[in-house]
């Protein structure tokens, strides 16, 4: 699973998309449950309480992949009511291989909300983190409450899925915006039919809680952890908590906590306009850009009209979906997270135009990880769970939507309308958030690394710029480049930086810069 195109924005409230039976748990960390008295939705916890869960050991056992193990742990479902029910958590580890001394447990998580740490671990980190890394760490991941193997929220049948990700975004009459507030409806009466007991359960804090019981079942005095995309608002969440267990934090493709949900939202949607430009101006120096070969401005001018026409007229795509505005929309968008994505993009653009729009099904199948046989993970699911939970609606409903289309067509002239009416899913959401937009400080943490890329579609470096500020401790860490987070993308100035922090607890320079 690739971090790069985790954070998805068709779901989004905030914006925004990869075992053997011996019991053990390596216990000998000094810090049990004291100090576990963290709100979560403003309830405190007794350390008394949460202790048989920092107690429970872990049964290790094989589980398909060579080299990896995995095990289940427990957690309180609803933490001001820890002697309530519990709810059950996929944990996967890949023991450090040496040489070196080992470390500890480096937890990683590739965003979302909704991305399946466990896949990510088994399917990328755990095989392909620098090999000094992985000799020193035990690689470690936890699917998120609500996520994967997690208790995974559920919402629609594969049928109803498909259905939903063809309702038309750019809304140009009433009837239109009638369907694509039924469709939210829908989808939301969905996820309270299926997951109605975990929705209230799956916020930032709960996970974030979940990760410190994890930390201590592991035998680690302090919490170290990589998180891209929204990995990196549950990893700066865990120092908030738990400043003093507060390891090496490697925040990679930041975002701002500060930020009310309607912010947030026109801030991405200029980050996918900044990346959609880089894209352009890339493709009109080729002879074969399908969007022409003058200027930036007219490629932008052609996509648009490109998307008018199949909002008018879908293609055929070689099965029975026809490939739709939202569809392409969704195809264009996956290929901003990587740059190496480009070549893919400029050759399904072209068929598309040519009436065969099959490449920008695939690449919107790939966002929403829809399989081959039509069956989609629940990363879509768990991610409107999670971001309604997270924060307040950015809109209460389509007049608000209406008021602010200016600012986001300001923002983006090729996915502002899209983006805008994209997040007016929150609006129906049957559980009330609990989260609110505030800085994060974690003050008394260990020094954080917080890393930005000046033209991240999905995360706007101006995101890290302002968690590294925020955050007392904070160090920020630039990489002048294209695509959706930095670390083992192809910088060795950034991953020697990081490599570095995470070997050696050295962070770079304040205001490291990389290219």
């Amino acid at each position: 699973m690739d971090s790069r195109r985790l954070f998805r924005f068709s779901a989004l409230a905030v914006v925004t998309a990869g075992l053997l039976a011996s019991g053990c748990s390596s216990g000998g960390s000094s810090t049990t449950a004291t100090a576990s008295t963290a709100s979560a939705g403003g309830a405190q916890t007794s350390a008394a309480a949460l202790r048989p869960y920092y107690q429970q050991k872990l049964s290790w056992r094989a589980c398909g992949v060579p080299g990896f193990e995995c095990s289940t742990m427990k957690a309180p479902l609803d933490y001001a009511k820890p002697t309530g029910p519990s709810i059950d958590l996929a944990v996967a580890r890949k023991k450090a291989t040496g040489p070196g001394k080992r470390i500890g447990s480096l937890l990683v998580n590739p965003g979302g909300p909704g991305g399946s740490a466990v896949g990510y671990l088994q399917q990328y980190a755990g095989l392909g983190y620098p090999a000094p890394v992985r000799a020193r760490y035990d690689m470690v991941a936890v699917d998120p409450r609500g996520v994967a193997r997690s208790e995974p929220v559920e919402c629609l049948s594969s049928g109803q899925m498909d259905a939903y990700t063809q309702v038309d975004q750019t809304p140009d009459d009433e009837g239109e915006k009638r369907a694509l507030e039924t469709s939210f409806r829908n989808f939301a009466r969905g996820c309270e039919k299926h997951s109605g007991k975990v929705l209230p359960h799956v916020s930032t804090v709960e996970a974030a809680r979940d990760m410190d019981i994890l930390r201590q079942l592991l035998g680690d005095e302090k919490l170290h952890y990589v998180g891209a995309s929204y990995g990196t608002f549950l990893g700066a969440t865990y120092a908030e908590l738990f400043p003093d267990r507060t390891g090496r934090l490697v925040l990679d493709g930041a975002m701002d906590p500060s930020l009310p949900a309607l912010e947030m939202n026109r801030d991405q949607t200029a980050g996918f306009e900044t990346a959609f430009q880089s894209f352009a101006a890339d493709c009109v120096r080729r002879t074969d850009c399908p969007l022409g070969t003058t200027s930036v401005a007219d490629a932008s001018t052609r996509l648009k009209k490109f998307f008018a026409d199949l909002d008018a007229k879908p293609v055929d795509t070689g099965e029975s979906r026809k490939l739709g505005e939202a569809l392409a929309t969704t195809g264009v968008i996956a290929a901003m997270y990587d740059e190496t994505t480009w070549p893919e993009l400029r050759s399904s653009l072209t068929r598309a135009t040519h009436g065969d729009g099959g490449g920008l099904l695939t690449l919107a199948d790939s966002y929403y990880e829809r399989d081959a046989e039509g069956k989609y993970a629940n990363l879509m699911y768990a991610n409107a769970a999670v971001n309604c939970l997270d924060l307040p609606p950015a809109f209460s409903g389509p007049d608000a939507v209406a008021a602010a289309l200016p600012s986001f067509q300001k923002a983006s002239p090729v996915f502002g309308e899209g983006f805008a009416w994209a997040i007016l899913n929150c609006a129906y959401w049957p559980v009330k958030a609990t989260g609110t937009p505030h800085r994060i400080e974690a003050k008394g943490a260990a020094p954080i690394v917080v890393v930005g890329t000046t033209r991240d579609p999905a995360t706007p470096y101006k995101w890290a710029k302002s968690l590294a500020s925020q955050l007392s401790s904070g160090r920020l860490l630039t990489y002048d480049g294209d695509g959706h987070t930095a670390y083992g993308r192809g910088s060795d100035c950034i991953d020697t930086a990081i490599n570095t922090y995470l070997l050696e607890g050295t962070p770079p320079p304040a205001d490291k810069k990389c290219t």
